[in-house]
C-alpha cells in the first residue's frame, strides 16, 4: 500500500503486518497493548468527534502531553481531517502556550493531565478557544475527558470519513511545529505530509528493524525526532511500548525488551556514568576486569579492525562484563539511535564495543529531521561524525563551513514569518542550518559548531564553544558548562558539577558534606575543578582554552528559562543573569 499522507500508515500496517500489541502502556503495573485494528477504529472516533465540533480541513489542534497511545490517537485523528497538529512541550510557560495559541490560530486542544490543563485553562483565557473543544486524557474534575469526544464520535459513520481524507494531499500541512529557540519567540516549523513520510522513506535502509521488534519510546512525540521514527516504526510494524517516565526507564527496558529505542546523547551518558559508578564500588579481581574491559571498549574504531589480541580479548570482556551491560538494557537490545545533540565519541565506543550500535543522526526540525545518519554496519558508521547522507539527500558546504541542504523533507517555512523564512532560504533554494560541518572522506558528515554561536576574542580568533563545552562535559564531575569570552582575551566557563559525583569525590578526599552552595565554595573543590578544565584544556589551540571557571550552585532548567526543551542553552538569558559572575573572571 501506497502511503502518501501520515494516516495511511495504519491501513498499510493492518494489511502488511497488523499487531496484537501496535502500541502499548502501563496502565495499573499492567502493559495493555493496543492493536492495529483498534487502533484505527479509535483513530476514527477521534476524526468523527472533531468534525462533530465543527472542526474542519486547515483547522489547528494541539497536543500537550508526554508519550501515550491517546497521543497518536490524536495525531492522526486530526490529520484524517485535513486538520494541522500543534504538538507542545509539557515543559513550557503558559506565555509559551498562549503565545503559540494565539499565533497559530488553535481551535481545539488534547491534553494529558490536571496540572497541564490547569496551565491550557490559564493560557487560553481570554483567546477564541471553547472550553468545550479542550479534552483531557487522564480524567479531570471540570474538563472533558477524551472519552466524551470518543463517544461523539460513535454517533458518526466511518464511511464519512472517506472524502475528507481523500481531499488531504501529500503538500497539505500535517503539522506546526513550534521550535523551542535559543532567542526570542518560538518559530512556527510548516510540516507537510511529504515532508516527513519522504524522510522515513530515505531513511528506511538506515534502520534496522522487523516485524517482530519492539521499540520503547520515551523522547518526547512533539519532537520530530520521535514523531518521524514512530511513524517509520508504524510503517515497518514495529512494535511501540510507552515508557512509564525517565524515573524508570530501566524498570521498562527490563520488561519490554526492546530491540531499538531512541535517545539524546544526555540520557546515554547518564547510564554510562552508572555503570562507571557500580565499576568503582567493586573490589580486587572484579574491578580490576571491569577497568580492563572498559579501557578495552573505549579504544573500539568501527572503520579500523585492531587485529587478533585485541579481538579475542574484546570477546572475552563481552562474555564476561559487557554481558551484564545488555541484560540491564533487556538484553535484546540491537541498536540505539541517537539525535538531538553531540554524542561523546567514547560512548559510542563503549558501547558499540559491548555489542550495542549506537547510529548518531543529525538534522533539523525544518528538516524532518534527518539529514544524516550513522549506519548500523560498521563500515557506515564513523563514531565522531553523524554518519553518510540518508538517500535523496542533497548536502553542500558554504565557503564559511556552513552546512546547506536541499531535500523533499525541507519545510515550507515558518508560520506567519515569510521574512524569517527567506533569511533562511538562498536563491537557489538551498537551506541554510545554522551548523557548521565538514564531509569526512567524502562520505561522513561532521559537525563542528554552531554558526551563530561562534565567537571572536579582542584577539581576533573565533572559538566554537559548543566543542569545548562537549570536551569539559566527558568528564563525570561536570554536568553543564558554557563558554564565554566574546571580545574578551581569552575564553572562561560557568561550570556546573555534577553534585551527586562531587559529593562522592568529596567522600573520598576528605571534604566534609555541606550544600551546594558551600561545595563551589571549597577551596579543595575549586582548585580540582581548575585541575579538571587544565586538563582537557590539552585538547584545544592556546587561544581556545578555557582560562577561568566560575562554580554554580544549581542546575539550568527549562522551567528556570535557562535551557530549550531540547536541553540547548539559552547562552543571552545564561549571560544575562550572570553578568557580574563574568564581568569578575575579566576584571
Amino acid at each position: 500500500m501506497d502511503v502518501r499522507r501520515a494516516f495511511d500508515i495504519l491501513p498499510h500496517q493492518i494489511a502488511d503486518s497488523p499487531k496484537k500489541d501496535a502500541l502499548a502502556s502501563k496502565i495499573d503495573g499492567q502493559w495493555v497493548p493496543i492493536s492495529s485494528q483498534q487502533l484505527q477504529e479509535q483513530v476514527n472516533l477521534v476524526s468523527l468527534g472533531l468534525v462533530a465540533l465543527g472542526l474542519k480541513h486547515g483547522d489547528k489542534v494541539a497536543i500537550i502531553s508526554m508519550n501515550r497511545p491517546e497521543w497518536m490517537m490524536a495525531d492522526f485523528g486530526i490529520s484524517q481531517i485535513g486538520a494541522t497538529s500543534v504538538p507542545m512541550y509539557p515543559s513550557i510557560t503558559v506565555e509559551d502556550y498562549k503565545y503559540i495559541f494565539t499565533d497559530a490560530g488553535v481551535r481545539a486542544v488534547f491534553v494529558a493531565d490536571v496540572k497541564l490543563f490547569e496551565k491550557v485553562k490559564e493560557a487560553t483565557a481570554g483567546l477564541d478557544i471553547p472550553a468545550e473543544n479542550v479534552f483531557t486524557f487522564d480524567k479531570v474534575t471540570g474538563a472533558r475527558h477524551f472519552d466524551e469526544l470518543l463517544e461523539l464520535g460513535k454517533k458518526g459513520n466511518p464511511a464519512d470519513l472517506n472524502p475528507l481524507k481523500a481531499a488531504v494531499q501529500p503538500d497539505d500541512l500535517l503539522t506546526l511545529i513550534y521550535t523551542s529557540g535559543t532567542t526570542g519567540k518560538p518559530k512556527g516549523v510548516m510540516l507537510t505530509h511529504d515532508n516527513i513520510l519522504s524522510n522515513c522513506r530515505n531513511s528506511q535502509r538506515f534502520v534496522p528493524v522487523t516485524k517482530d521488534d519492539k521499540a520503547l519510546s520515551f523522547l518526547p512525540l512533539c519532537h520530530i525526532f520521535e514523531r518521524m521514527v514512530t511513524y517509520l516504526y508504524m510503517m515497518n510494524g514495529v512494535s511501540i511500548y510507552y515508557a512509564e517516565s525517565m524515573d524508570v526507564i530501566a524498570d521498562n527496558l527490563r520488561e519490554v525488551k526492546p530491540e531499538i529505542f531512541t535517545t539524546v546523547p544526555r540520557l546515554l551518558e547518564k547510564v554510562y556514568d552508572k555503570i562507571v559508578a557500580k565499576g568503582h564500588e567493586q573490589e580486587g579481581i572484579k574491578k580490576s576486569l571491569f577497568f580492563w574491559a572498559l579501557d578495552l571498549g573505549l579504544k573500539y574504531d568501527t572503520q579500523k579492525d585492531q587485529g587478533f589480541f585485541y579481538n579475542t580479548q574484546l570477546t572475552l570482556a563481552n562474555k564476561i562484563i559487557f554481558n551484564k551491560w545488555r541484560e540491564a538494557l533487556g538484553g535484546n537490545l540491537r541498536c540505539i539511535v541517537s539525535g538531538g545533540g553531540a554524542l561523546q565519541p567514547r560512548l559510542a565506543r563503549v558501547f558499540w564495543a559491548a555489542g550495542i550500535r549506537v547510529m548518531e543522526g543529525y538534522g533539523l526540525t525544518e528538516t524532518s529531521p534527518v539529514i544524516a545518519v550513522g549506519g548500523y554496519e560498521p563500515e557506515n558508521n564513523m563514531i565522531g561524525t553523524v554518519g553518510p547522507l540518508i538517500d535523496n539527500m542533497e548536502v553542500k558546504i558554504a565557503a564559511d563551513g556552513e552546512i546547506l541542504t536541499k531535500s523533499a523533507s525541507v519545510m515550507k517555512g515558518y508560520y506567519n514569518q515569510p521574512t524569517l523564512t527567506a533569511e533562511v532560504f538562498d536563491k537557489e533554494g538551498w537551506f541554510h542550518t545554522g551548523d557548521i560541518g565538514e564531509l569526512v572522506n567524502g562520505k561522513f558528515l561532521k559537525i563542528t559548531d554552531r554558526k551563530k554561536e561562534m565567537f571572536k576574542t579582542s584577539g581576533g580568533k573565533y572559538i566554537a564553544p559548543q566543542v569545548i563545552e562537549g570536551k569539559l562535559k566527558e568528564d563525570p564531575l561536570i554536568e553543564q558548562a558554557m563558554v564565554v569570552g566574546a571580545d574578551q582575551k581569552f575564553a572562561s566557563a560557568l561550570v556546573i558539577p555534577s553534585f551527586s559525583d562531587l559529593k562522592g569525590w568529596c567522600k573520598r578526599n576528605g571534604v566534609p558534606d555541606a550544600s551546594n552552595e558551600e561545595l563551589i565554595k571549597n577551596q579543595k573543590v575549586v582548585d580540582m575543578y581548575e585541575a579538571l578544565v587544565k586538563k582537557y584544556n590539552q585538547s584545544f589551540a592556546q587561544w581556545e582554552q578555557v582560562k577561568r571557571i566560575v562554580l554554580l550552585p544549581e542546575l539550568w532548567t527549562v522551567e528556570s528559562g535557562e535551557m530549550t526543551p531540547t536541553m540547548k542553552v539559552k547562552r543571552k538569558i545564561i549571560t544575562e543573569k550572570n553578568k557580574d559572575l563574568i564581568e569578575g573572571m575579566y576584571a
